[in-house]
């Protein structure tokens, strides 16, 4: 009787213990990307577009609202044009997740992007976006996808 307790009891630590690290490798996923969200918003804000450009992996993919599917940096930084100084892109992350492995993640959020139009008029535009990140061979983290879409504004009411 008493070596059957013991073995439930060891068994119910092991159990216990496993649970309780892959909350925190959970928690601690989550708490990176977001932390890499803000210093990606944080360069983005202080340098525009290079700023911007300067967290995605070269064989990235962005996929535009309303538009085609876009691959590789280069190609992104073109389709997203120049901006100028009145451009303002900024965005929450609502929820971000690591996988178990600890080599890729996504965050989802809301954005905000401020512009000038051609004729001198400001407009703001609302929306949703998911990134998907990748753990690089050197260790840095880079976006391997990125996709946006329109939305009303974090005001507006249903």
């Amino acid at each position: 009787m008493r070596s059957g307790l013991v073995t439930f009891l060891c068994v119910l630590l092991v159990t216990i213990t496993t649970i309780a690290w892959r909350f925190q490798a959970k928690s601690d996923g989550s708490a990176q990307l977001l932390k890499l969200e803000a210093e990606f918003q944080k360069t983005t804000t202080e340098k525009g577009l290079d700023g911007f450009m300067s967290y995605f992996a070269e064989d990235a993919a962005d996929l535009p609202n309303g538009g085609p599917i876009v691959t590789g940096k280069e190609n992104i930084r073109q389709a997203l044009g120049p901006w100028g100084p009145d451009v303002s892109l900024t965005w929450t992350p609502v929820k971000a997740e690591m996988a178990a492995s600890g080599d890729l993640g996504y965050t989802y959020g809301t954005f905000v992007f401020k512009a000038n139009e051609k004729d001198g008029n400001p407009v703001t535009h609302y929306g949703k976006y998911t990134t998907i990140w990748k753990k690089q061979k050197d260790g840095t983290w880079k976006v391997a996808l990125d996709m946006g879409n329109s939305g009303s504004s974090p005001t507006a009411k249903p």
